[in-house]
């Protein structure tokens, strides 16, 4: 029996999300339709919410509902280190395993030619300002890319950049006890910490 079109359209929107499927996302809908209005209510605010009140850290770039994220406002944190990432969803994953202390920079992606993904959709400019503004203070920088061709590549031209930029300051990778073609975000907290511990000099 065909469904109504705001279903289907619903259905659409889920399954257009990462790692779901038509069969998924027609499961999350036909939940939702069985729940009271007040959960949808909530479960729409929450939504919508984002879009009003989650931006980006002025520091770092991660999703933050203040000016700063919690991590660059903490003043606990190693500020002379800092870990590059791709994605901020990267940082839930290195925090999980309890090793870094520093702060962090997220790039929003990795460059990738054959997508249109070049250096100036990234935001590499502003890691440069935050190493070059107090440059006594940043002593270390961590590339935390996954480790794909395109992760590489990204590696390989912002060594370049931060070495002509500032050459004083050490950069290292995260050691290879990371799988090939893997990403950080599915990694588990004991090879994140490991990768860490074992991270190599640029």
């Amino acid at each position: 029996m065909p469904l109504p079109s705001n279903i289907n359209q619903l259905i659409a929107h889920f399954a257009s999300l990462p790692g779901l499927g038509q069969k998924t996302a027609e499961r999350l809908v036909f939940y939702l339709l069985k729940q009271d209005r007040a959960v949808l209510k909530n479960f729409a605010e929450s939504m919508l919410g984002i879009l009003d009140r989650v931006g980006h850290c002025a520091v770092c770039g991660q999703f933050s509902e203040e000016k700063l994220c919690p991590i660059c406002a903490n003043p606990r944190r190693d500020h002379s280190v800092i870990c590059v990432i791709a994605e901020e969803m990267d940082i839930s994953a290195l925090e999980k395993a309890g090793e870094f202390k520093g702060l962090y920079h997220v790039l929003g992606n990795v460059l990738s030619p054959t997508e249109g993904i070049t250096p100036d959709r990234l935001n590499i400019k502003n890691l440069l300002a935050r190493i070059t503004a107090t440059p006594a203070t940043v002593k270390e920088i961590i590339l935390a890319l996954n480790p794909t061709i395109e992760g590489e590549t990204t590696c390989l031209y912002l060594t370049k950049l931060i070495k002509n930029s500032a050459p004083q300051i050490k950069i290292t990778k995260l050691a290879r006890g990371l799988p090939q073609g893997g990403d950080l975000e599915y990694a588990d907290e004991i090879t994140l910490a490991n990768a860490f511990r074992g991270r190599t000099v640029v």
